[in-house]
């Protein structure tokens, strides 16, 4: 199969998730012997342009014609079977979608987030679950400053959502959400369901798995609010007050709560803040842990640390709402906490420390769940199957997805260009 990778790549400064399915999907792909090209731009292009072309740069959020012009010309000329969209923030935008329409070539799209909705992506203002703008307008985004903090950082934002709702909707054969809550999440806010399929992200063989009971908790993750680390900051200071738990907290990554997460652990024996680790050191010092906590206060997607940690035979304590509830076996392969509720992670992280033998069969319990659900094969399985039926509806054969490879479907591709391809 012949497939051509769109995607904006996120900042290197911090630790991105989707940077990494992307990356893992295009080696895994290549293994198994498909070819897979990259149409991308980089977010860390934007600090080499001139004054003048930031400026610009808001402005092509929610179109870029340059975009769709280029693109457009290189599907004509390499035809690839399929074309996989992941981020398009900032410098590509939904433009990608009217150039796939304007080649006849199917596309399908990974929802990493809620962007579809809501135009930060989180469902979440002040630390707190928020579904103002699903079903209507995202002018309540814009009068908050839900992106940044910054209504003006929020507008393209904004109106990308308002002008590209129904393109996104029209011209996506298939949406591969990763989890089955993200995708109840879209089927209320008005998303077509007949589109949207579960396709959990896939985690590679870690090559450790943890042979102890672990020395340590870890945090593994971006700092920041709606990822939970103000919560898990209040839960272990109860926890010292209490006696502690016999082993420190790792807390490993980057971000806008840097400088606080650095000052609130420095002097401590109990808490280790270890900045930035290479991929390496992250299956390292997971393999190592008693327990991965994820205390997410929004509404997680999926959760790829989670599955990290089942890769490595290590149990979870994340948040009990979101994709980890379908993640985490809650008592078996991990424990969920009450969202948002210091008290109870605090609980929960007491129990995962104080019974080993308890903890090292929720550890088995992980891996086993893993090597079911997130391993490269059943990847690659539904990858392949997503994109054969994105092939498939796109020539009028939804009920018989061609065989890997096959080119018969060209000729119909060509006429729903003809059809679709200068609308927008």
């Amino acid at each position: 199969m012949h497939v051509l990778v769109v995607h904006n790549r996120y900042s290197s400064a911090q630790p991105s998730g989707e940077n990494n399915v992307v990356d893992r999907e295009v080696a895994l792909l290549r293994a198994a012997g498909h070819r897979v090209e990259l149409f991308e731009r980089r977010s860390d292009d934007i600090a080499t342009r001139s004054l003048l072309g930031k400026a610009a740069l808001p402005l092509l959020v929610p179109w870029h014609p340059g975009v769709r012009s280029e693109l457009a010309t290189r599907l004509r000329t390499d035809r690839p079977d399929v074309v996989h969209v992941h981020n398009v923030f900032p410098l590509l935008s939904p433009a990608v979608l009217a150039a796939c329409a304007d080649a006849g070539v199917p596309a399908v799209a990974t929802l990493h987030n809620y962007t579809q909705i809501c135009p930060p992506g989180t469902l979440q203002r002040d630390g707190r679950p928020c579904t103002e703008c699903v079903g209507s307008t995202p002018l309540p985004a814009v009068r908050h400053g839900c992106y940044r903090n910054s209504r003006l950082a929020t507008v393209p934002l904004a109106i990308s959502l308002l002008v590209n709702r129904q393109r996104w909707w029209s011209g996506v054969e298939r949406f591969f959400c990763i989890s089955a809550a993200q995708r109840e999440v879209l089927v209320q806010a008005g998303m077509p369901a007949e589109r949207l399929a579960v396709k959990h992200n896939f985690v590679p063989e870690p090559g450790t798995q943890r042979t102890g009971g672990g020395d340590h908790l870890l945090y593994l993750g971006r700092l920041a609010e709606a990822k939970g680390v103000r919560l898990l900051m209040t839960a272990w200071d109860e926890i010292a007050a209490d006696g502690g738990v016999g082993v420190p907290l790792v807390i490993a990554g980057t971000g806008p709560l840097e400088q606080e997460v650095t000052a609130w652990a420095a002097g401590r024996d109990d808490v280790r803040y270890v900045g930035l680790y290479d991929p390496a050191q992250c299956r390292q010092v997971i393999a190592r842990s008693v327990a991965v906590v994820a205390p997410s206060t929004w509404l997680e997607a999926f959760g790829l640390v989670v599955a990290e940690a089942m890769a490595a035979g290590v149990p979870t304590v994340a948040a009990g709402h979101g994709a980890f509830v379908e993640l985490v076996d809650d008592g078996v392969s991990g424990l969920l906490h009450q969202p948002g509720d210091a008290a109870s992670l605090a609980s929960c992280l007491r129990r995962i420390t104080r019974e080993p033998d308890r903890n090292r069969e929720m550890g088995r319990a992980a891996r086993r769940r893993y090597e079911l659900d997130f391993s490269p094969t059943v990847g690659l399985e539904r990858l392949v199957h997503g994109y054969r039926t994105a092939i498939a509806g796109r020539s009028g054969d939804g009920d018989n997805p061609p065989p890997v490879g096959d080119k018969s479907t060209g000729s119909r591709r060509g006429t729903r260009a003809s059809r679709d391809g200068d609308s927008r």
